[in-house]
């Protein structure tokens, strides 16, 4: 990651909570940690951050509270190549005239380009997505209602009686904070609550999940793993991950970046 791209993640990430340690930029941006600290006192000079002692903070700290997680822009930044090519696959699982759920995140985000040219009606809680498909597809899209958590780009409502109720899918396609042998894992509690509406609707659950997303934990489980049906990956999952979905009977799909799909099932 070049130098403007580590000092955008790092201006983010202050943002998103009061205070970042170097320890979470180096995983942020995979830079050593002396690269890290450079990088700060660069910011700090500029006065476009706050130095304090094992990392920074942001000169105005955001007034509201967010959701827990790293910010859609921050992660939009991280294994793009990956992400590309697992949305690729997930696109392939559909047929036009489906009706399909896609929640909001930076891999299901992917899925926008391929679904250009397919016809379907899509419900979402993702802003930019909605945008995306309205300006450069054909497909029917609908929202979901609520507040906009503008750090996520991601559209929740705490009430039971909003319009997710009203949509019937196929498939719904998410990813996660992680996913692991008690299941698919998020961070915040109101992601929960908005998520599980939604999964509630699709017939089949399809995760779209980097490899990276199964050395991932979270305090807070969204579903077990035998309400998922099919996992999207890349090829660096290891072979115990794929031995756990296997386990669970969760149908695998690896995409590899740049190349073809491969498939299996436990």
């Amino acid at each position: 990651m070049h130098e403007k791209e580590r000092h955008n993640v790092i201006l983010s990430a202050v943002q998103e909570r009061p205070v970042v340690t170097v320890a979470d930029i180096c995983a942020l941006t995979g830079a050593s940690e002396a690269t890290v600290r450079r990088d700060i006192n660069t910011l700090h000079t500029e006065k476009r951050l706050r130095r304090v002692r094992g990392g920074a903070e942001a000169i105005t700290p955001p007034q509201f509270v967010g959701l827990a997680g790293r910010t859609f822009a921050v992660n939009e930044t991280m294994r793009s190549a990956e992400k590309q090519a697992i949305a690729r696959a997930a696109v392939d699982l559909c047929d036009d005239g489906d009706a399909i759920i896609i929640n909001g995140g930076t891999t299901t985000f992917q899925m926008v380009h391929p679904l250009a040219m397919r016809r379907m009606q899509i419900f979402t809680n993702s802003f930019p997505i909605a945008e995306h498909l309205l300006k450069h597809s054909k497909n029917t899209i609908m929202l979901s209602g609520g507040a906009i958590y503008r750090e996520q780009n991601i559209i929740l409502s705490p009430f039971d009686n909003d319009v997710t109720r009203n949509f019937a899918a196929r498939r719904m396609f998410m990813g996660a904070q992680g996913l692991g042998p008690l299941g698919l894992m998020e961070a915040d509690p109101l992601l929960i609550q908005a998520e599980t509406k939604l999964i509630g609707q699709a017939d089949e659950l399809v995760v779209l999940v980097d490899s990276s997303k199964f050395e991932n934990r979270s305090s807070l489980v969204l579903c077990p793993l035998d309400r998922i049906d099919i996992v999207v990956t890349d090829d660096g999952i290891s072979d115990r991950a794929a031995a756990m979905l296997e386990a669970a009977d969760i149908e695998l799909i690896v995409a590899t970046p740049n190349a073809a799909v491969a498939t299996g099932s436990g």
